[in-house]
């Protein structure tokens, strides 16, 4: 086993999954340090228009990744099993097959986020003092977001192999790299969002050259080969197998987030900014959610392609167990320091009373976004994409949607866009034990 690969059936279950998810938590932690600092250095330079601005575009930004981040997912799946079998020759197959992939669907992004967003700000009813502003980040933002999409693909491929090492380097660099040049751009130069938006393209185009040296570089199984990169059908129909259902599940929870903001929308620039702000103090629970969701899928993936079902169900328990109490404690944190963190952001008071309004209903409850998370992760690596799909489908775009409409014309409050997490988060949570305890995920494996 090569020094860059780690694999995970065999040896200590819990020894090897913090291997894996410690540099991934590291990572995570550097770029939601990153998103802070932006959201800090714009909100602080540029005033709080300027971060409504950014924040509105959000849910935006995530409803045009979600799906093609999610579509390359099934990538990682087809890799770890094919890893975990040694089977390096559909390995190899699986990492150019996936590459290509990315490269077009990174391009296509390109061209329908910069052609398509402004009339999606205005359908989000994103106020008309911040509009302007919005266009001109997300605009920017778009024309580089092929560096995102390849440096997620590269990652990935590290990812699937057990390397979770040098994606964290990369992402260090990077992080490192944007909030200088925000520093530079915004506070110094004064280029306000714009400035704000080339920092993190440059950032991420920076992280994926250095990912794809490295692929490039190794003397790994998993060595990136650019002439061999191609589309072979029978892998990519495996990849979109595994991929489409994760894609779609992203783009209906993030298509629900969606009117989820434009209901926050409605309330003004304030209720914007003050939920922004606790958006990027929120993410600090994804951290231990985010690291072993991708553990989860790595090692059950590796596990059940090499046969290792009681291992796999093991190590599922001790991952899914470990991100609840992680994000359980970060939410108790952000509870108690909920007004002092929101007026890092903001110094409106109004803003920051709409910030600790959502921490005060949401924050208690990320054990149940952590369970919803990593038995989806669980299922992914199992080949069972379609399940978590179905749940966010139903629970976290259909009901989450319908709540708010059904409920906002009677209690006009922002506290029903608010509740309207954990209740879904609940039900999702409920509906993912259920089948976890009663179907035969382990065997359910599909040989290719």
């Amino acid at each position: 086993m090569h020094s860059s690969q780690l694999l995970m059936t065999d040896g200590s279950i819990s020894g090897k999954m913090l291997r894996f998810a410690l540099p991934v938590f590291i990572g995570n932690l550097f770029q939601q340090l990153y998103n802070v600092a932006d959201a800090l250095i714009v909100g602080n330079f540029v005033g709080n228009d300027a971060l409504a601005a950014v924040s509105a575009t959000g849910n935006l930004v995530f409803l045009l990744i979600s799906f093609f981040a999610g579509v390359s997912m099934g990538a990682g799946v087809v890799i770890s099993r094919y890893f975990g079998a040694r089977d390096e020759e559909k390995m190899r197959l699986a990492i150019h097959t996936s590459v290509a992939f990315n490269l077009v669907t990174g391009l296509g992004l390109t061209l329908a986020g910069t052609t398509l967003t402004p009339w999606l700000l205005r359908l989000m009813g994103t106020p008309e003092d911040v509009m302007a502003l919005s266009v001109t980040y997300i605009r920017i933002f778009f024309a580089g977001s092929l560096g995102l999409v390849m440096y997620n693909s590269f990652c990935g491929i590290m990812r699937a192999v057990g390397d979770s090492r040098n994606p964290l380097i990369y992402l260090v660099i990077s992080s490192l790299l944007n909030v200088t040049m925000d520093l530079i751009f915004v506070a110094g130069l004064h280029m306000g969002v714009t400035g704000a938006a080339l920092a993190t393209i440059l950032a991420q185009f920076l992280s994926a050259i250095l990912c794809a040296l490295k692929l490039m570089r190794t003397a790994d199984s998993h060595r990136l080969v650019l002439r061999q990169v191609r589309f072979d059908r029978d892998m990519t129909g495996l990849i979109v197998r595994y991929g489409l259902p994760t894609g779609m599940q992203n783009s209906v929870i993030a298509i629900a987030n969606v009117v989820v903001q434009s209901n926050i929308n409605a309330f003004g620039t304030m209720a914007v900014s003050g939920c922004g702000a606790y958006a990027k103090i929120e993410g600090f629970a994804f951290l231990p959610i985010t690291s072993f969701q991708m553990a989860l899928t790595t090692f059950v993936g590796q596990n059940l392609g090499a046969g290792e079902y009681e291992r796999a169900k093991k190590g599922a328990r001790f991952g899914i167990w470990c991100s609840i109490a992680a994000a359980e404690l970060i939410g108790l944190a952000i509870y108690v320091s909920a007004p002092h963190l929101i007026g890092a952001f903001t110094s409106e008071p109004e803003a920051i009373a709409f910030g600790v309004r959502k921490a005060e209903i949401c924050s208690m409850f990320f054990f149940l976004l952590s369970a919803s998370h990593c038995l989806s992760a669980v299922l992914r690596g199992a080949g069972k994409a379609s399940i978590p799909m179905l749940a966010m489908l139903i629970f976290w775009c259909v009901i989450r949607v319908s709540f708010i409409a059904v409920a906002m014309p009677y209690y006009r409050s922002i506290d029903v866009v608010n509740w309207v997490y954990p209740l879904t988060w609940l039900l999702s949570t409920i509906f993912l034990v259920i089948y976890y305890v009663r179907a035969d995920w382990l065997h359910s494996f599909v040989k290719a």
